[in-house]
């Protein structure tokens, strides 16, 4: 049996000492792995997914607290049958919650519901606040900050988009998004 640790924080901010010193404390010999991604989600995750593709018979998936695996229902649902499939379990240290019983699978749904709900209502907090800024002129919302024609130029000057993106601190995709304009 191993134990396998998953910590997750949003922003560069943050960081995920509380909740290794958490895991650590009940289980001193945890495979710990961190990841800096949003929650909203599963995708983006590749810790998670490895993670995840690692788990064996017997294994434990440790996470500190539930909105630190998943913040909606859909996704934990499914993060809770790959663990299973693989014959593992996962525990949730915050909420002493453990999927290896009935109890702590029913409980776990339950704790489920709500994280979702909570994300429900911090968008629904979040889009108000927005449209107010807006109505008052106060919102411009994000700040373009892809310069096209330093892309299209590098383009021209046969630069890789992989060189293009690195240089401009942006992404592919949107290197290969004005490339398909010019076609």
């Amino acid at each position: 049996m191993t134990v396998f640790a998953y910590c997750r924080v949003s922003t560069s901010e943050q960081d995920t000492s509380a909740q290794r010193e958490a895991i650590l404390k009940r289980y001193p010999s945890a495979v710990i792995r961190e990841e800096k991604a949003s929650g909203t989600n599963r995708t983006g995750r590749p810790v998670l997914e490895l993670l995840l593709e690692v788990l064996t018979d017997n294994d434990v998936l440790i996470v500190w607290k539930l909105d630190r695996l998943a913040r909606n229902l859909l996704d934990l649902q499914n993060i809770v049958a790959d663990v299973e499939r693989r014959g593992a379990s996962l525990e949730i240290i915050d909420q002493q919650i453990n999927t290896s019983s009935a109890s702590g699978k029913a409980f776990l749904q339950m704790l489920g519901v709500f994280a979702e709900f909570e994300n429900n209502l911090r968008r629904e907090r979040q889009s108000v606040g927005i449209a107010r800024a807006k109505q008052a002129g106060k919102f411009r919302g994000s700040q373009k900050r892809i310069n096209r024609e330093t892309v299209l130029e590098l383009i021209r000057c046969n630069t890789s988009p992989t060189a293009i993106a690195q240089q401009l601190k942006i992404s592919r995709q949107s290197v290969y998004r004005i490339t398909h304009e010019l076609s």
